[in-house]
């Protein structure tokens, strides 16, 4: 019976093979749609980091409390991607899984990685500057933009091993959501499945390369709408925010989000489901090789 209605969820195996089959299409899809959703995906993580800065603004809240929260209601962006449909770069990463079973080429790969990635960077842009003129960093006082200057400049700051290796942990939550979420027949299940590993990377304070695209390019915005108001928050000391220390950031968390998503995930289950399953006389492969 739970087999009639599609309420049980596929198993480990299952998802790998899943998770090959949609790496191949995704490496094969045409440049237009791909940019189409990788911009998409893009806003729909701001839409998240836009939700999680409404709770972080509350000064009435424990550190805890406020992670935990920001946490959850940062999960509408992963949700939104893997629900309505977007290319996320960070999510694109389990392609690795493809790519180490001969799917897919090198090149297809590189191919789908720097297009996602720099059309996410166009639609966080773009939600940084509709989220601005929409007045919204006004709201609570101002503290809602207070906020995002605080995030992007402590980000701004984060020495490089310690960008680097947030992003390893991020994108292996990230990741691990997006493989779970794949076990899940409907909605509810695949909601399900990403809430709890979006809130622990968030509530750790883990980096995210798409979200913080969103985050430091809307502080941008507001320094140069708004210089008295940055110069408040974080130019005390003659600090400031720059697009040279935004890529500063940048770097990092992408290499870490790639090996995270890639090696410790991607890589892993396909050692496990992959490469084990083809040492086995019994084997039968999962996907027929080009």
């Amino acid at each position: 019976m739970p087999e009639l209605f599609g309420s049980d969820a596929y198993a480990p195996k299952e998802i790998a093979l899943k998770v090959e089959t949609v790496g191949v299409a995704k490496a094969h899809m045409a440049t237009l749609p791909l940019l189409m959703l990788g911009l998409l995906a893009g806003a729909f993580i701001g839409l998240g980091g836009m939700f999680f800065v409404i709770i972080k603004s509350d000064a009435s809240l424990s550190f805890a409390i406020s992670q935990l929260l920001g946490g959850f209601v940062f999960c509408l962006g992963l949700i939104l991607v893997v629900i309505a449909g977007a290319e996320l770069f960070t999510g694109n990463n389990l392609l690795a899984m493809a790519w180490a079973d001969g799917q897919i080429t090198s090149r297809e790969v590189l191919r789908n990685w720097v297009l996602v990635c720099a059309a996410n960077l166009v639609g966080t842009t773009g939600l940084a500057l509709l989220v601005y003129l929409s007045g919204h960093t006004h709201a609570n006082g101002g503290a809602i933009g207070n906020t995002v200057l605080k995030i992007a400049f402590a980000k701004q700051n984060l020495v490089w091993h310690e960008a680097f290796f947030k992003g390893v942990l991020c994108n292996v939550l990230v990741c691990m959501a997006v493989w779970m979420a794949m076990a899940g027949r409907s909605v509810v299940d695949k909601v399900l499945a990403i809430i709890f590993p979006i809130t622990a990377f968030v509530a750790a304070g883990f980096e995210h390369s798409i979200a913080n695209m969103y985050f430091m390019q809307l502080a941008l915005i507001i320094q140069y709408a708004e210089p008295a108001t940055a110069m408040n928050v974080i130019g005390a000391a003659g600090n400031t925010l720059t697009v040279s220390g935004m890529l500063g950031n940048l770097g990092p968390v992408i290499l870490g989000n790639l090996v995270g998503g890639s090696v410790f995930v991607g890589l892993v289950y396909h050692l496990i489901y992959r490469v084990a399953a083809a040492a086995s006389p019994n084997a039968t492969p999962l996907i027929e090789k080009r």
